[in-house]
């Protein structure tokens, strides 16, 4: 799908991915609706792109934060909604707090899924619109430390690709992108720490959101980056005691930096 003046909803446009969509989309002059939860992040974002834009204070993660995002994009007539909000929290699940895992849930799944059905009805009057939905490689491959994390974006690829199937027979593409490790603030110093260590290759949010923005021009249903990652992706389905076995081997390292992060 082009994006090409198009509107297009940036949900969570403050964050290193999507802060980086943003500023390319402006470059590919598209009409965005920002939204986020800091106004001053919306500000200094705002204030690095090239054309105005509309910026849009509210929480995905509330009834009436969703609900003002609906009522903005019914005046706005939107064509594309991208879902880049997201949180994670690198900890053992038998240390982390129930706070924490309610937040992962909501943030990454839970809210996401119910903002896409209110938008529905708008998206769906239109001969060409889209979803995009941003994943991670956790969420095709369990890994131990983010059993949360691996969760809500296990749940967010499953949901990509019922409704992508859900919708076939309408002129609303879905697409579920998946990048690797990516260098934001999403990171701890104990999770870029771990990359480190097990070897893991990560990506700029400017890579991001390139493969992203090709990947909705060429109408993918779902895109993983990285090398090795796709082939463990593939690997992890056909084969998972393998990569179990890959894994369990790891745990020291991975048990080492966990207990680290909950200092």
């Amino acid at each position: 799908m082009e994006v090409h003046n198009k509107t297009i909803l940036l949900v969570g446009a403050t964050g290193g991915i999507g802060a980086a969509i943003a500023k390319q989309l402006d470059q590919l002059n598209a009409h965005l609706l920002l939204v986020g939860r800091s106004e001053q992040a919306l500000r200094q974002l705002s204030a690095g792109l090239s054309h105005r834009h509309i910026l849009l204070l509210a929480d995905i993660n509330s009834a009436a934060g969703r609900q003002q995002i609906v009522t903005q994009c019914q005046q706005q007539a939107i064509d594309i909604y991208i879902n880049a909000a997201g949180v994670m929290d690198f900890q053992l699940l038998a240390q982390q707090e129930s706070v924490k895992i309610e937040q992962m849930i909501n943030t990454n799944l839970l809210s996401p899924m119910m903002l896409c059905q209110l938008l529905l009805p708008l998206l769906t009057q239109k001969s060409s619109a889209a979803i995009v939905n941003i994943g991670s490689t956790f969420g095709s491959i369990g890994h131990p430390g983010f059993a949360v994390y691996c969760a809500s974006k296990f749940g967010l690829r499953g949901f990509s690709e019922a409704l992508r199937r859900e919708l076939a027979g309408s002129g609303v593409q879905v697409l579920y992108f998946s990048p690797r490790a990516t260098r934001t603030a999403l990171n701890t110093h104990a999770v870029k720490q771990l990359n480190e260590a097990l070897g893991n290759r990560s990506d700029s949010p400017e890579q991001v959101a390139k493969m992203l923005i090709a990947s909705l021009k060429a109408n993918n249903g779902q895109q993983f980056m990285g090398w090795p990652e796709k082939i463990f992706v593939r690997l992890n389905a056909l084969c998972p005691n393998l990569v179990h076995k890959a894994l369990v081997k790891k745990l020291p390292i991975i048990f080492r930096y966990a207990n680290e992060n909950t200092g």
